[in-house]
Formats: structure tokens, sequence, C-alpha cells
């Protein structure tokens, strides 16, 4: 197995770079397969929708598709898949960012009874609670 770093995923799926992007996406096409899958952790999604919302300006709905896209791949193992799918469908039905329901719903795996924040958008989920005062 190997692990795969944001920056490969991003010119993998973005394509903006003809050197690096062709670079990735010869190491997804032979590197990564059902039987040795690429390795994706939670850090790595978390920058992913983050840069692909900031940096390249992409709407929340195909973020989200792409983060989808990425868990549906049997040539890929991503980290805590169960808490990346939950934070996922959170994502697609609310308007906190996707980094906040991995947070809220991973302390909650963690027994944590709910997880205090001051963003107002994470606060409106079931695992946040808004910091009082």
């Amino acid at each position: 197995m190997i692990g795969l770093d944001t920056n490969v995923l991003v010119r993998f799926i973005v394509q903006d770079d003809p050197v690096q992007s062709a670079a990735a996406t010869s190491l997804m096409e032979s590197g990564c397969s059902p039987e040795e899958p690429g390795y994706v952790s939670l850090i790595v999604l978390l920058e992913l929708a983050w840069v692909l919302g900031g940096a390249y300006n992409y709407d929340r709905s195909v973020v989200a598709s792409v983060i989808r896209q990425l868990l549906q791949t049997d040539s890929l193992l991503t980290e805590n898949a169960r808490i990346a799918w939950s934070a996922l469908r959170s994502f697609e039905e609310d308007s906190a960012d996707f980094a906040d329901y991995v947070i809220g719903r991973g302390n909650a795996e963690a027994s944590c009874s709910r997880t205090y924040t001051f963003d107002a958008k994470a606060a409106r989920d079931k695992d946040f609670e808004a910091v009082p005062g």
C-alpha cells in the first residue's frame, strides 16, 4: 500500500499542471489497485476539501462529489471511512465545513458527549454545542 498526499490528489483531480498532473495520474493508475490500494488519511480528505473549495473555488456540491468518488473508489483505502461517510452526508445536507463534521464525528466516536465550538454553523450539528457565554 502507498500513502497519498493532498497535492497528488489535487493534481490528479484538477489536472492543472501538465507535468505534475501526468505524474499523479500515472501513479494513481499504476500504483493503486483493489489489491494494493492507495491510502488516504482523514487529514488528506480535510485538506482536499479545503483546497478545492478555497483555492479552486469549487462549489460545495462539487467538493462533496469528489469526496464521495474517492470514498467509493475500490483502489483507495480511506482512514476511518465510517467517519468520513458520516461527515460527508452532513456536509451535503448542512452548511458547516467538511472538517467540522469530521471533527464532530471523530470526537463522538471517541465517546465525547459533544464538541464545543465557537463556529455557529457547526454548533447546529448534533455532535456540537456552542461554547456558553
